[in-house]
């Protein structure tokens, strides 16, 4: 219903806000634009439309087919259930709804696990593969689940330990320290998990305080501890290259691991890739319609000029407080970051183009790009796969995600890189 709402509110903005626009151009200030005004919303909107199918659908056909595939060697392998074993206790108190030993138990931790690493392309297929899971327990299946809100929370929480692409981003925009990004988009984007898990534990009335929880959390602290104490360790220049030589040596690790239990199990490991990625090209189908709902409400939404006067109106009401602006700038690419994923990407760009790389916003750009995930595409396709249309307080939780993680960023940015 929310996603309904705000799905509204973008064309109707939009539309008033094009309206004025023109009305004002004709009122002989051309400053507010021209004729050009509704043309260039509609191309936009065509154009979403036709990259929404192109450029994102036909391109995740082969991702999904790919790892659909894998994923069904290591359900008929019984990898997954021993996933599902080691994860099993501290999971059964975050998915209580879920039975124990159930698949979509070690789905759900290879997925994060993927997300962790920065490796999107293999998180959405295992992701989508779980909700899928899920969704067979589920009592009201257009209703989204307990364990569906959560998974789907976390997921827009977008914990990640090692932020490859970014990094990559940065050396091309001609950082003089890429990495220097690395240890603040950790902090920002575990806080932004952690306010997601609290969250909706409380919706749910989870108890964060028992004893198995705090046991695996402890855990999970300890890791990215010891992922911050190794990468501050290596010289600037080594972070990336050892980074991405990590996250891809574990990736192609657990493919090799599933080709081969399913060989050592006896089954026909070739024909079960072939059934499961048949299902990679269905998934697509079903969700070219969420993706092209709104992925166009958010081209039309910035083509009208909303996005750039909300920056402006944020900008002008910061600045009535006194406090520093210089984070301002950055802002586009946290408020697109629920939105849209190549959109938030196309904002941190155009904050580190012209030599900004390594100016404050350039930095926090990178920073928000890394703190939390893109909530709406995530609830569009994770939900439109398996049919769920009442989201219930999922998109609300993620939000609060988003925002502890934005706040979480801003915070770390002016204390690793002060503003003089």
């Amino acid at each position: 219903m929310v996603l309904n709402y705000i799905w509204i509110a973008f064309f109707l903005i939009s539309f008033i806000i094009a309206v004025v626009r023109l009305g004002l151009y004709y009122l002989g200030y051309p400053q507010y634009g021209g004729l050009e005004i509704f043309p260039e919303i509609m191309k936009a909107a065509f154009d979403m439309a036709k990259s929404s199918v192109v450029d994102i659908s036909f391109a995740l056909i082969g991702v999904l087919t790919l790892w659909m595939g894998l994923m069904k060697i290591a359900e008929k392998s019984g990898m997954i259930n021993i996933l599902a074993k080691l994860i099993g206790p501290f999971f059964h108190k975050l998915f209580p709804d879920l039975p124990k030993d159930h698949p979509s138990v070690g789905l759900i931790m290879m997925n994060f696990s993927a997300n962790m690493l920065g490796l999107d392309n293999a998180a959405t297929p295992i992701g989508l593969k779980a909700m899928a899971s899920m969704q067979e327990l589920n009592p009201e299946k257009d209703t989204a689940f307990n364990p569906q809100i959560m998974f789907l929370v976390l997921n827009t929480s977008g914990l990640t330990l090692i932020p490859v692409s970014i990094m990559a981003f940065r050396f091309q925009a001609g950082a003089a320290d890429p990495s220097d990004v690395f240890i603040p988009i950790l902090i920002a984007t575990f806080c932004s998990t952690l306010a997601g898990l609290i969250t909706v534990a409380i919706y749910q009335k989870i108890n964060l305080f028992d004893k198995v929880i705090m046991a695996y959390l402890g855990g999970l602290f300890a890791i990215i501890a010891g992922v911050i104490w190794y990468f501050t360790s290596l010289p600037q220049d080594r972070i990336g290259p050892v980074s991405s030589l990590l996250s891809n040596f574990i990736l192609f690790s657990i493919i090799a691991v599933f080709i081969f239990h399913g060989f050592k199990r006896k089954i026909n490991v070739f024909d079960a890739f072939i059934e499961g990625a048949k299902e990679g090209f269905d998934v697509v189908v079903r969700i070219i319609p969420y993706l092209v709902g709104i992925l166009v409400g958010i081209a039309v939404f910035r083509a009208s000029g909303a996005m750039g006067y909300l920056e402006e109106g944020l900008t002008y009401l910061v600045g009535l407080t006194g406090l520093d602006t210089s984070w301002v700038p950055a802002l586009p690419t946290a408020l697109m970051k629920p939105l849209s994923g190549s959109g938030a990407r196309a904002m941190m760009l155009d904050a580190m183009a012209n030599g900004k790389a390594d100016s404050f916003a350039g930095r926090l750009a990178c920073i928000f790009q890394g703190a939390a995930d893109t909530t709406f595409f995530i609830v569009a396709v994770y939900f439109g796969s398996v049919g769920i249309k009442k989201t219930r307080y999922a998109i609300p939780a993620g939000l609060i995600a988003d925002l502890f993680g934005v706040i979480a960023a801003i915070a770390v940015a002016y204390l690793f890189f002060p503003v003089k």
